[in-house]
C-alpha cells in the first residue's frame, strides 16, 4: 500500500490564487522526488464541531478557509528521502513568503490501510 503525507492548514481566502500557485510549485518538487499524486482542496462545506473541527485545530481566523491536501509516495522510506531532499532543493527559494500561517498548518504521514475506487 502507499504512504500519504497529509496536510490541514487555513488559508486567507483572498490568496486563494497565490496558495494554488504554491501548490503547483511543491508538486514540481514533490513529483521529482518520488511523489505520486497531490490533491489539494479547498473549503466548500466545513462545519463547526461539537467537540473540535478543522477551524479550531488550525486555529482558523475570519476570513480564512480550511485546506486539505495529500499526496501519495510509494513508502515512507521514499517520502522522507523527498522531505530532506525537497528542502535542500534551490527551487524552494522561489516559494517566498508563503500564503498563510506555516504554524498552524497540520502535517503527517499515514501508512495506508484501505484504498478503494469505483
Amino acid at each position: 500500500m502507499t504512504y500519504v503525507t497529509g496536510f490541514v492548514l487555513a488559508v486567507p481566502a483572498d490568496n486563494k490564487d497565490a496558495y494554488v500557485d504554491a501548490a503547483g510549485k511543491f508538486w514540481e518538487l514533490a513529483r521529482d522526488f518520488g511523489a505520486l499524486s497531490q490533491v489539494e482542496c479547498w473549503e466548500a462545506d466545513v462545519k463547526d464541531g461539537n467537540t473540535t473541527d478543522f477551524r479550531r485545530a488550525t486555529k482558523a481566523e475570519e476570513g480564512e478557509k480550511i485546506v486539505f491536501s495529500w499526496v501519495t509516495w510509494k513508502d515512507k522510506k521514499t517520502a522522507e528521502a523527498a522531505e530532506t531532499k525537497m528542502m535542500e532543493d534551490p527551487r524552494m527559494e522561489a516559494f517566498g513568503t508563503l500564503p498563510f500561517d506555516g504554524k498552524r498548518m497540520i502535517y503527517g504521514g499515514f501508512e495506508t490501510v484501505m484504498s478503494k475506487q469505483a
